[in-house]
């Protein structure tokens, strides 16, 4: 606990907690207050004596990292915010879920000083503190030396009966018993209401029994409303060879004397009434907003942040002076820099791409982009949805990591949610640039990760194979005809479908470039036609979209196309010229950023005054905007049968192509 709280009691420091909350939410008119106040003790216990942290410097690399998974609650860590000193000022408390506050509805990443991630929608929070667990552990596997350890912190997180019944919970939990990560401690808020009320009637089960299955250590039937005793489970905790799940058991809105222990308090005001009666029974002789002096002084982590980190400082000036090549390396990662050799390693394998023309699946053409950009990236964590060997997400110098072996590849298993939200806790850790793999159809799975980690603005990459019908007689259930279009949809998330080996090197490039949003990559299973082009072209591919073959006089049309179907392109931009008709061939593997691009540019490749007809297999509506006159699609579900087949039931054919223009002119 902070300096002089010995005298304070907690009772007050939770009641600042409680406080806030329920004048927040009241002059908001909207929000949760009975989460956060339930929870004030926890908070007491794990901030007030536990959490490593500096308020004056919220990125400071061996910080624990707290995590509040519940999100709704998100009162609860703005007030801890604020007491505890961070630049989060009372005017900010304020203005709870206005436009343009830091103080949103949910926490979010990167607008509030000392929010580790984006909590939202339930289960994502413990999935992405599961994944800073383990770039904890794997950060320090690689840079703690024997008498110098400069990664040593634990991942905290706080959860309600939501996230314990949202089923990502039981992903990531699962795995991060099975890996160990022992430095990872949940606490399970166990009030037993939820939005509809008293959860025993839908919500039964024996939690603890299961995460005992999980191979966690479980601390079980713990007063959340008794400091010391939430305490000494934490110290327990961290005794332990396992992650740990400290049960809890709280009041809902504990302090209302009307509300608590209700579904009435969980997602609404308290009212005047109930806040004045609130005050007389705390004891809380202040008016809204208003926090004494002594609880301040109580709550202010400062002092002790700023202590530890110095000590860290110190601490690290001798690893730096015994290991200077990892100290730099450290410092480099831990700052999202890349390795100042990747750019060089990077030109010259899609200059190796260019010169070799390989005909392969896109799929092994990103295997063999991870085999020549790997060894530059010591930073690039793989990983699948127990695909790997369909995916190709592995490579030469891929160690696949367990709970006893240091590695830098997971088999996540058939965990395609768990995955994407742990690669987001990877990502937001730092240190490494996680990418994962799966089939294009099981991003339906991995969307609300997807969406998040594009929220967030993260760099997380996203691996998917097996695109659209082009995966033959799997069928319908495997054929992802919508998903590309919907992947396009997320705001701030790249999405590169290559057409051949030299593209699908630049998306790679592309993607590991970009630090500030993720990337979905779209390969194919079967074979795709190597294309060539000049130098030139191939600097054009980075910005999105360009035009690959241009037509022999003055184009009567366009052909814009993507992956696979830009081979049909080029066929039926063959078929065309044989018979006098000049057309225009546009490869666009990434709409998002040629959108990005300037209106001189998108004109020069795309004139407002030519037909253009687009070709993807998948669904067809967001081609219309490039100003199309027609788009060859599939805007139904696939069928079963060889690749080669369906793209003649579908006419998607370099005839049918070239017959739909002729029908334009």
């Amino acid at each position: 606990m902070t300096e002089g709280t010995a005298t304070v009691p907690h009772s007050l420091m939770a009641n600042a907690i409680r406080a806030l909350a329920m004048d927040a939410v009241q002059k908001a008119n909207s929000g949760h207050p009975g989460a956060p106040m339930g929870m004030a003790e926890m908070a007491v216990a794990l901030w007030g004596r536990h959490l490593k942290h500096n308020p004056a410097n919220p990125h400071w690399s061996d910080r624990d990292r707290f995590v509040l998974s519940n999100g709704h609650a998100s009162m609860l860590i703005y007030a801890l915010l604020h007491l505890t000193g961070y630049d989060l000022p009372m005017s900010e408390l304020k203005q709870f879920r206005q436009l343009h506050s830091k103080t949103p509805g949910h926490p979010e990443y990167g607008l509030t000083p000392g929010v580790e991630t984006t909590t939202g929608p339930l289960g994502q929070g413990i999935a992405n503190a599961v994944g800073m667990a383990l770039a904890e552990r794997m950060m320090g596997e690689q840079f703690n030396k024997p008498g110098h350890t400069i990664v040593d912190h634990n991942t905290y997180v706080f959860m309600g009966d939501g996230c314990m019944m949202e089923g990502i919970s039981h992903e990531v939990c699962s795995l991060a018993g099975t890996l160990g990560l022992h430095k990872l401690i949940a606490f399970w808020d166990d009030n037993g209401i939820s939005i509809d009320g008293h959860v025993h009637a839908w919500f039964a089960e024996d939690t603890p029994k299961r995460f005992e299955a999980y191979g966690w250590n479980v601390i079980r039937a713990v007063d959340g409303h008794d400091v010391e005793a939430v305490s000494q489970a934490i110290t327990s905790a961290h005794n332990s060879d396992k992650p740990t799940l400290i049960c809890c058991r709280t009041v809902i809105g504990q302090g209302s004397p009307n509300k608590a222990g209700s579904h009435d308090v969980h997602g609404a005001p308290l009212g005047a009434d109930e806040i004045a009666a609130v005050r007389k029974v705390l004891g809380w002789n202040y008016g809204p907003f208003e926090i004494p002096a002594d609880a301040y002084q109580a709550w202010d982590a400062r002092p002790r942040g700023a202590a530890a980190e110095a000590e860290w400082n110190h601490r690290f000036l001798a690893y730096q002076a015994a290991w200077p090549v990892e100290a730099a390396e450290f410092t480099r990662r831990m700052k999202g820099d890349l390795p100042a050799h990747f750019e060089l390693a990077a030109l010259e394998f899609i200059a190796k791409c260019r010169d070799k023309g390989e005909t392969i699946a896109s799929r092994k053409a990103s295997q063999n982009t991870l085999e020549a950009f790997g060894p530059t990236l010591p930073e690039f964590f793989g990983g699948s949805a127990d695909l790997t060997g369909s995916n190709l997400t592995n490579w030469s110098g891929s160690k696949p990591l367990s709970a006893g072996q240091p590695g830098n590849y997971l088999s996540y298993g058939v965990r395609e949610f768990g995955m994407s939200a742990m690669m987001n806790g990877v990502a937001l850790h730092g240190g490494f640039i996680p990418y994962g793999g799966t089939f294009l159809t099981f991003s339906d799975y991995s969307r609300n990760a997807l969406r998040m980690a594009a929220l967030m603005k993260i760099r997380s990459i996203f691996v998917f194979t097996h695109d659209s019908i082009g995966l033959g007689e799997d069928g319908p259930t495997h054929q992802s005809v919508e998903h590309i279009s919907s992947l396009r949809l997320i705001p701030h998330m790249e999405v590169w479908r290559p057409c051949d080996t030299t593209e699908t090197a630049v998306s790679w490039a592309a993607a590991i470039r970009r630090n500030h949003g993720p990337t979905c990559l779209i390969f194919s299973r079967q074979n795709l036609p190597f294309q060539s082009r000049t130098p030139e072209q191939i600097v054009e591919i980075g910005r999105g979209g360009y035009v690959l073959r241009e037509s022999e006089g003055l184009a009567r049309a366009i052909l814009i196309a993507t992956g696979s179907e830009v081979g049909l392109a080029v066929e039926a931009q063959k078929l065309l010229a044989a018979e006098g008709i000049p057309v225009r061939v546009v490869s666009m593997p990434a709409t998002s950023v040629f959108d990005q691009q300037d209106a001189a540019y998108r004109e020069s490749v795309l004139p407002r005054n030519i037909p253009k007809v687009a070709v993807e297999a998948g669904t067809t509506g967001l081609w219309w905007k490039y100003g199309c006159s027609a788009v060859l699609g599939i805007d139904t579900f696939g069928e079963s049968a060889p690749a080669g087949a369906l793209f003649k039931h579908f006419g998607l054919t370099a005839e049918n192509l070239a017959h739909t223009v002729k029908n334009l002119l």
